[in-house]
């Protein structure tokens, strides 16, 4: 028998939304992260809600703020498109793996989807399609309701931010390093696994200490991904 072809309604759009809620303090956390050290760079409000709004990827934009210029020069936006398109990579395989569901749906709300895809809302979607589901409104649902809270929390985050003018003072610099650390922990799953993360690190880490700017990123990033090709 043939699969489903799949659809979209408005009460698939509600389930979607309900689906999210368990996403929500990861969501909330990082986002108030975000809005905090934004404030403490000196990126304004409306920098740091178009930070949010239109590049909407929490990894990215922490990268981009420690790249973050008062004066820009083409050096500087080569090499922030250049780190967070890196750092964003891993999103054409994620929309890959929707092309057999959103193969049908109208460009304009593919376009949508895809723009407001996060791995959170990719997660929930892909299970629920993988038991069957097929209503396309229940990944929109996820990502609509999830984009309202990153920006909630965003603008949240930067006024708390904007009311602490010594963050170092108060250990606050040590927030996104101890979160990203705490992230990581759910994800182990053995050494073997874990050896193109370590091998990732210590080539960030020299290449860091011999050569200037952000391009330890980009080492990490690929002797990561040449150690687990050779591991497997």
């Amino acid at each position: 028998m043939s699969a489903p072809l799949p659809s979209f309604s408005a009460a698939g759009f509600r389930h979607g939304a309900r689906i999210a809620l368990p996403a929500f303090p990861g969501f909330i956390m990082f986002a108030l992260a975000f809005g905090a050290a934004a404030a403490q760079k000196g990126l304004s409000l409306g920098q740091a809600m178009g930070l949010s709004a239109f590049v909407y990827a929490g990894a990215s934009q922490m990268v981009g703020l420690e790249i973050w210029q008062q004066a820009w020069s083409p050096a500087t936006i080569l090499t922030i498109v250049t780190v967070t398109a890196v750092v964003n990579a891993r999103m054409i395989l994620l929309g890959a793996t929707l092309q057999p569901w959103l193969k049908h749906e109208p460009i304009p709300r593919t376009a949508l989807n895809l723009f407001l895809l996060t791995e959170a809302g990719w997660l929930l979607g892909t299970r629920y399609h993988g038991n069957g589901g097929r209503d396309v409104g229940v990944l929109l649902g996820t990502a609509v309701v999830l984009y309202g809270v990153w920006l909630l929390a965003t603008l949240a985050g930067y006024f708390a931010g904007a009311l602490v003018p010594e963050p170092r003072r108060f250990g606050l610099d040590l927030v996104m390093p101890i979160f990203f650390s705490v992230m990581l922990v759910p994800l182990w799953k053995g050494a073997r696994p874990a050896l193109p993360w370590l091998v990732a690190g210590i080539v960030s880490l020299a290449v860091h200490a011999l050569v200037p700017g952000y391009l330890f990123i980009i080492a990490g990033a690929l002797a990561g991904v040449a150690a687990g090709m050779l591991i497997e």
